[in-house]
């Protein structure tokens, strides 16, 4: 497993760029046998933070949301390790996931929506937590929730949590 040890914790990212610049360096650190498990909720920069990955492994793109396809692989233009980027919101256990038979030992593995479905593939993998703030605007004291403006706000800040499971 790489050594993303010097960039565990916590990070604000304050825009789109912010979290593929960040990708890009954790890209840059992984190798052929890691498996990253992206969580957080719809719009948190999932897809954005693969890409910066797959820039900083150097693969062929364009790196988009595999959640029809489920996975999707990019060959490296370096030589390096490919990217399997798969979206398992669609799937229903790990058993499904094991299913598509991915090249876990020779490729950098993302999963987005991986949680609780990967303990099979690994031993140990990184966890990369996405909390998508609200933008500075708070609340809907009214009713309670968030505000619509606030939830469609693209470039609303993030928090970002590296930890390595188990």
């Amino acid at each position: 497993m790489s050594g993303l040890d010097p960039i565990a914790g916590q990070h604000e990212i304050a825009s789109p760029d912010d979290m593929e610049q960040l990708g890009e360096r954790i890209g840059r650190m992984l190798q052929r046998g890691d498996l990253v498990v992206l969580t957080g909720p719809l719009g948190a920069g999932k897809t954005t933070l693969t890409r910066g990955i797959a820039a900083g492994l150097g693969v062929r793109g364009p790196v988009q949301s595999p959640t029809f396809v489920i996975a999707r692989t990019h060959p490296s233009l370096v030589g390096g390790a490919p990217l399997v980027h798969v979206d398992a919101y669609r799937l229903g256990s790990a058993v499904e996931l094991d299913d598509l038979d991915i090249d876990v030992d020779g490729s950098v593995v993302v999963v987005e929506w991986g949680s609780g479905m990967v303990d099979g593939l690994r031993d140990a993998w990184w966890e990369i937590e996405l909390e998508r703030r609200l933008g500075g605007r708070g609340l809907d004291t009214m009713c309670g929730g968030p505000s619509p403006a606030a939830e469609l706000d693209a470039d609303a800040p993030r928090v970002v949590r590296i930890t390595r499971r188990p």
